[in-house]
C-alpha cells in the first residue's frame, strides 16, 4: 500500500509518499516529474514513516539540522540514479557540491575515467525525495545555480537558508 500526506513548508505543500514504512517521494505541488516514480493508487494515510518525515521537515525549516539518516529512506529509480540519490546525501548542511565533482565520484566508483555531468544532471534533477535528499545543494561548476525540479526560487530559499551568506 502507498500511503501519502501533505506538509505545508514555507516554500509551498509538499506531498510525501511512503511505501512498507520506508519514505519514497517527498514533491513539491506542481513540481517536475510529480509522482513520477509512483505506478500505485496513493491511499491517504499518515503512517510512521510520514509522520517522521512531517517532523524532519519542521525541524529542518525551524533552523535545526536533522540526519537524514533519522529516515529510511527508499527512492525507486535506475542504479545510476540511485548512485547519484546516494552521493547528495552526503553533501553536508550548508555546503554545496558541483555535477561534476559527482561525476568525478561515479565514474571512480564505477572504474572508467569519465562520468557525463550532464547525466548527473539528469538524475539529480529525477530526484524524488526533495529537500532530504538535498539535491539543491549541486551547482554548475562555476557556481551557477541551475534548474531545480521544484523552480529556481525555491533552491535559492533553501540554499540561503541553510547558508545565509550563501
Amino acid at each position: 500500500m502507498i500511503n501519502s500526506t501533505y506538509y505545508s513548508s514555507p516554500i509551498g505543500e509538499i506531498l510525501l509518499v511512503s511505501k512498507d514504512n520506508n519514505l519514497i517521494g517527498a514533491w513539491f505541488e506542481g513540481q517536475k516529474h510529480f509522482l513520477s516514480t509512483i505506478n500505485e493508487e496513493l491511499m491517504e494515510n499518515e503512517d510512521e514513516i510520514l509522520f517522521k518525515a512531517k517532523s524532519w521537515l519542521s525541524r529542518y525549516f525551524s533552523g535545526e539540522k536533522p540526519n537524514i539518516n533519522e529516515l529510511d529512506l527508499k527512492p525507486e529509480g535506475t542504479d545510476f540514479r540511485c548512485d547519484v540519490w546516494h552521493i547528495l546525501c552526503e553533501i553536508p548542511y550548508g555546503e554545496t557540491v558541483t555535477y561534476k565533482e559527482i561525476a568525478d565520484k561515479i565514474a571512480q566508483k564505477r572504474g572508467i575515467d569519465k562520468m557525463s555531468a550532464q547525466a548527473v544532471g539528469g538524475a539529480v534533477g529525477h530526484n524524488p525525495i526533495s529537500i532530504i535528499i538535498p539535491c539543491h545543494r549541486v551547482v554548475g561548476s562555476d557556481g551557477s545555480l541551475t534548474g531545480y525540479a521544484g523552480g529556481l526560487d525555491k533552491k535559492i530559499f533553501l540554499l540561503k537558508h541553510e547558508n545565509p551568506e550563501f
